[in-house]
């Protein structure tokens, strides 16, 4: 059940946001980019994809959950990606939208994924680590000052 649910909430958020409107606002803004360009842009679009993926199984496989925040994970996840970047998802789906952006050559969506990012930096930082810090208490504190919340990095060795 627990897939059923992860597989839905993957379809309804970021489904709708990094693939249905983007393709939408593509169609119907976009311009003639170079090869070179759109080439770019598919990289982009691959790599946002495959992380977002591998974010939504260790939610539902380490956390217990899914991405909703009405169904959120039962642990704190800290590996796979969460061990470079605090927001993989979100970055994830900026990436993504970059694609876009590359791959339809649309002024539109540069300014889509920006409204997008400034949406996830607001809900993030008003909202969701708040509510982090409030049930993962000193774990949470512990994570947060070792892993940047947007600009990924290698993680610390353990010593």
């Amino acid at each position: 059940m627990l897939w059923l649910r992860a597989a839905f909430f993957f379809l309804l958020l970021p489904g709708m946001i990094a693939y249905v409107v983007p393709t939408w606002l593509g169609a119907s803004t976009g311009g003639d980019a170079p090869g070179a360009l759109r080439a770019l842009g598919a990289a982009f679009q691959l790599a946002g994809t495959t992380a977002l993926l591998w974010c939504v199984r260790d939610f539902a496989v380490r956390g217990r959950g899914t991405l909703a925040p009405i169904d959120p994970p039962k642990e704190l996840v800290a590996a796979g990606l969460y061990r470079w970047v605090r927001n993989p998802m979100y970055v994830s789906v900026v990436t993504i939208l970059i694609g876009h952006a590359l791959v339809f050559g649309s002024a539109t969506l540069w300014i889509y994924a920006a409204a997008v990012f400034a949406g996830f930096h607001l809900f993030v930082t008003l909202y969701e680590e708040p509510t982090l810090a409030e049930l993962f208490g000193e774990s949470y504190a512990r994570y947060r000052a070792t892993v940047p919340r947007w600009i990924p990095r290698p993680p610390h060795a353990a010593g």
